[in-house]
């Protein structure tokens, strides 16, 4: 059911101070997502967590504050099929911004193709459920990949994708054969405890090292372990090590449901300085990779 409301209350998301780094030029942070200003764009579905005042205005101060020329936004949930707020970012820098919209199954290709011309060069699809087994409102599961996938091809748009570490097992190398090209976000919601050499892991892996996927390092979605996130760092460098040029850099600012536990985006971006270890890496991953799949330098459409 579609609601179209005003939040009562919204949350300030925690602005960042600038890093103790230089980023090269047309760094890239791909994963973010706006909210509002709610008058303008008001809420489509009931929201499962506090929104957040997060619109395009204090998006852009933010990737400004950091140094980061470059912002791949991500349709949250409550917007549901709605794409206007993103839409309205991007045209205030459509050579720099790019967006992931959601997409309801019976989609038609003029749609995308409409979403295409203006920056929305990807559809998202979730699978995080509520105890009670249903989708978040607003989300599009993993079995409406293949029936949009016709549709996305004509579009020239790419899947990503975000679940549970266990629901991604049945679905990755079933997606990765569509012919369309795969992001996985938050480091594929890996389980820690399960370590490094988890069978879902290394498929992982293996799809990185044929090219089959593509995938998000955001290490404040996976760690417990704030601010140094030491027990994700095997995960974080395996990956790398099994691709560097299929690794994309996400800060998910501005945090919905971390609350207090929300990272300064310039101590994560230190921290990825420091763990990428050099400067051809640091480039390759917020530079080279994000402008090959986001086609930055062609304007906002394809």
């Amino acid at each position: 059911m579609t609601d179209n409301y005003i939040p009562d209350s919204v949350e300030m998301p925690r602005m960042p101070t600038p890093p103790a780094v230089m980023l090269p030029d047309d760094s890239c942070d791909t994963h973010c997502h706006v909210f509002g200003p709610y008058a303008d764009f008001p809420l489509h579905l009931r929201s499962t967590y506090a929104p957040p005042d997060a619109p395009a205005t204090r998006y852009l101060s933010m990737l400004d504050t950091v140094g980061v020329q470059r912002g791949v936004l991500v349709q949250p949930a409550p917007y549901g099929t709605d794409v206007s707020a993103i839409i309205d970012a991007i045209a205030r820098r459509p050579a720099h911004l790019r967006g992931i919209g959601v997409a309801a199954p019976g989609t038609e290709v003029q749609q995308l193709m409409q979403w295409r011309a203006a920056g929305i060069c990807g559809l998202r699809f979730i699978e995080a459920r509520d105890p009670q087994g249903n989708l978040f409102p607003g989300s599009v599961g993993f079995d409406s990949i293949e029936t949009l996938a016709p549709a996305m091809r004509a579009a020239g748009m790419h899947v990503q994708m975000w679940g549970p570490y266990e629901r991604y097992e049945p679905w990755l190398e079933r997606v990765t054969d569509l012919g369309l090209p795969v992001v996985i976000d938050h480091m594929a919601s890996v389980v820690l405890a399960r370590g490094v050499h988890d069978p879902l892991f290394q498929l992982v892996c293996r799809l990185l090292r044929e090219k089959r996927l593509w995938i998000k390092l955001s290490v404040c979605r996976v760690s417990a372990q704030a601010p140094e996130y030491a027990d994700v760092r095997p995960f974080h460098d395996a990956l790398l090590q099994a691709n560097v040029n299929r690794v994309l850099w996400g800060s998910d600012w501005p945090y919905v449901r971390m609350g207090e536990r929300a990272p300064d985006v310039g101590r994560l971006i230190e921290l990825a300085w420091d763990w990428f270890g050099n400067d051809a890496t640091r480039r390759q991953v917020w530079v080279d990779n994000p402008s090959e799949l986001y086609e930055f330098g062609q304007g906002a459409g394809k």
